[in-house]
């Protein structure tokens, strides 16, 4: 079930890029089309009645910053707010990271049935990925993200939960913490925010403009001007000027800061061993993701002196089967690889596996600011100092 899930999703991407041209895709298209302005009129209608007060924000008396975006895929959230998170703590705030948790499992049904028999106030209490200082759960039941961001944060709490104003009154009231990270929080809008910091992916900003499930667009692209903050990831090292006039043209008082994802090391899966970048220079490997924008990961790793004899993708968030690495890792052998390279944020959704034939690593990837450094900082500050 999962896998043919995967193949409509991977067709619809397809069809959402205009990659495909035979008649189902059109007739596909035209439908999606139609669905998409049947969704901005709930989106705006939805934005509406909370600007006018109608749905109401709640206000949890901390300092409360989204992180977020207007598209759908790859932005590169998870190490802004892993820089976000630690610089917070250096200034000591006691942070905690509130996501909704994409694609995690659900407690167990014995668990939410146990908890309704004991008359528990919430049967369904948030779920805490960390108490920052230990994890807690795995990454199936609390989404990859979270698990990521615990397992690098470990002076951070990290919950889990839909309903974020719930999660941020469980992080008040049992950890002590004085300002909330909501972890895609832009569309959230049922907790208040004081800061929305917004990612523009310098590489495919608005896609082809249309609403999902058209286009990538959670909202109009105009909509941008609620942003405090705007970053453009994956920027070149000269910038990306075109992109940025036209960002201060659709929000003229937001402050804009130019960043890009660096490599740092390479570290193994299983083992925690960490290597240089410099071990990449002139290896044969094979590279496996399930990720948004895979080619971007390849290309870097091309980039870096890599031989890549082999790559297969799976859909984003894919969780990987024992059987599916151990086929990969079969087929990486035959055509000659030394290594297996993925991302971090697959890496957390590998099964534990006893085949070690090949070494595998994933690429450690943290955020490198190209300009409006002082932005960033002048942020944390504004956020640690009112």
């Amino acid at each position: 079930m999962a896998v043919r899930l995967e193949q409509i999703e991977t067709y619809v991407l397809s069809v959402i890029e205009d990659r495909r041209k035979d008649a189902g895709a059109r007739w596909l298209s035209r439908l999606l089309l139609a669905l998409s302005w049947l969704y901005r009129g709930i989106v705006q209608t939805r934005l509406f009645l909370y600007r006018h007060g109608i749905l109401r924000h709640h206000s949890l008396g901390c300092q409360v910053i989204s992180i977020g975006n207007l598209t759908v895929g790859g932005t590169g959230k998870t190490p802004i707010a892993e820089a976000f998170a630690r610089a917070l703590v250096k200034q000591g705030r006691k942070v905690a990271i509130l996501s909704r948790g994409y694609k995690s499992e659900s407690p167990p049904f014995w668990q939410r049935l146990s908890n309704m028999l004991r008359l528990r106030a919430d049967p369904n209490p948030p779920r805490v990925v960390s108490d920052g200082r230990s994890l807690l759960l795995d990454s199936a039941t609390s989404g990859d993200e979270p698990f990521m961001l615990a397992s690098n944060l470990p002076n951070v709490v990290v919950i889990v939960d839909k309903n974020r104003v719930k999660a941020g009154r469980h992080a008040i009231r049992k950890y002590g913490c004085d300002t909330l990270l909501l972890d895609d929080g832009f569309q959230y809008m049922a907790l208040k925010h004081r800061l929305d910091l917004v990612l523009v992916d310098s590489t495919n900003p608005f896609g082809n403009r249309q609403m999902l499930p058209r286009g990538i667009l959670r909202e109009p692209y105009r909509n941008i001007r609620r942003a405090s903050y705007l970053f453009i990831t994956k920027s070149r090292p000269g910038g990306e000027p075109e992109l940025k006039a036209e960002l201060r043209a659709l929000n003229p008082t937001a402050e804009i800061i130019e960043c890009r994802h660096s490599a740092k090391k390479l570290q193994n899966v299983f083992t925690g061993e960490r290597h240089p970048l410099e071990a990449l220079n002139g290896l044969s490997i094979a590279a496996i993701s399930g990720i948004a924008q895979p080619k971007g990961f390849e290309d870097e790793l091309v980039r870096l002196g890599a031989k890549l004899l082999y790559h297969k993708r799976f859909a984003d968030h894919h969780r990987y089967s024992q059987m599916e690495i151990i086929e990969f890792i079969n087929k990486s052998i035959e055509r000659g690889a030394q290594a297996i390279v993925t991302t971090e944020k697959d890496a957390v959704r590998f099964p534990n596996i006893e085949r070690r034939d090949l070494p595998m690593y994933y690429l450690r990837v943290e955020i490198e600011l190209l300009s409006g450094v002082e932005d960033f900082y002048g942020c944390i500050q504004r956020i640690c100092f009112k």
